[in-house]
């Protein structure tokens, strides 16, 4: 029987964490998927030995066996005895009985029998841990796999003052109600993910729930990556005189100072006025605020009087 390397399968070392494990398993089961290889038997391969040895090395009870009769094996094969190998100690008491027992297994891609047809761990693995196995010439027995679940894409739509502060949603994700944050910073089409909150695994693993976010038009605001834009009217006394003058920022009133003889259409930088940095919140952008010329209305006589006065002045 052909002994299987299950680290090596996974490219990990002997003493890898559970983590460093997982992370292995699931970066070489999305590239050797069926899904991703149609029609490919050595990804189809690949996949399955990917899936079996998972399903050992994840399973402390499993890892510990499958560790001591890898030091066993290593003896012999340093004694040049490989032939002589005393299999039947490993045997599984399912193997034992006959292939009358019943192992239970899992892995994270569905039921690998459904996939690829009957036997969908190697005589190896069957042999060592259970689940009726061809060795025995035992017929199939269903087997309890697992699946990770799917990731969950949800739209969320927000206003630009959540956006700045940051905000939370109620959710309903199927069957469950979820309250989840939305960080400060967003924009118009990030995606924010909540772990373990998408579709729930069979076994395994839940997926991840994605907010795709849609940010709302601001009546005074338009945002620029960090940047934060407005137009600001400005009576045209103060435009031509200079003088002091009120905005509203994201986070509260500022002064601005209008020096004389300003122009309409000038634009003022207020730094640390913008919208905070989506992966640093305590950073924020600028805002630039373009003046506008708010032109008297209603003058009466004498208001009209003095604005001739003043442009023949000027003639």
């Amino acid at each position: 029987m052909e002994y299987k390397d299950y680290y090596s399968i996974l490219g990990v070392s002997e003493d890898a964490s559970q983590e460093e494990i997982r992370k292995a398993y699931r970066r070489l089961a999305r590239k050797y998927h069926p899904d991703v290889n149609p029609n490919n038997k050595e990804a189809e391969s690949r996949f399955k030995e990917i899936n079996e040895a998972y399903e050992v090395l994840r399973d402390p009870e499993k890892r510990n066996k499958y560790d001591r009769l890898g030091a066993n094996w290593n003896r012999y094969q340093q004694a040049g005895d490989q032939g002589g190998f005393d299999w039947s100690q490993w045997a599984s008491q399912a193997q034992a009985a006959g292939g009358r027992g019943r192992a239970r297994t899992h892995t994270a891609y569905g039921d690998m029998d459904d996939l690829f047809g009957q036997g969908g761990f190697s005589d190896f693995f069957q042999f060592i841990f259970g689940g009726g196995g061809p060795m025995r010439g035992a017929t199939r027995q269903e087997m309890p796999f697992a699946r990770e679940g799917r990731d969950v894409e949800h739209p969320v739509q927000i206003t630009l003052e959540e956006a700045y502060n940051g905000t939370t949603r109620i959710l309903q994700v199927g069957e469950r109600r979820l309250e989840v944050k939305i960080p400060p910073g967003v924009k118009e089409g990030s995606r924010v993910r909540v772990a373990s909150a998408g579709e729930p695994g069979r076994g395994g693993e839940a997926g991840d729930l994605y907010l795709i976010i849609s940010v709302q038009d601001h009546p005074t605001f338009e945002r620029e990556g960090d940047d934060l834009q407005m137009e600001l009217p400005v009576d045209l006394y103060t435009l031509v005189l200079g003088g002091e003058t009120i905005v509203e920022t994201m986070n509260g009133r500022v002064s601005l100072t209008i020096p004389p003889e300003t122009r309409g259409g000038q634009t003022f930088r207020l730094r640390g006025k913008g919208m905070p940095a989506l992966r640093n919140p305590s950073q924020h952008g600028d805002l630039y605020v373009t003046v506008r010329a708010a032109i008297p209305q209603n003058l009466n006589s004498e208001e009209k009087r003095l604005f001739r006065q003043l442009a023949e002045m000027r003639e």
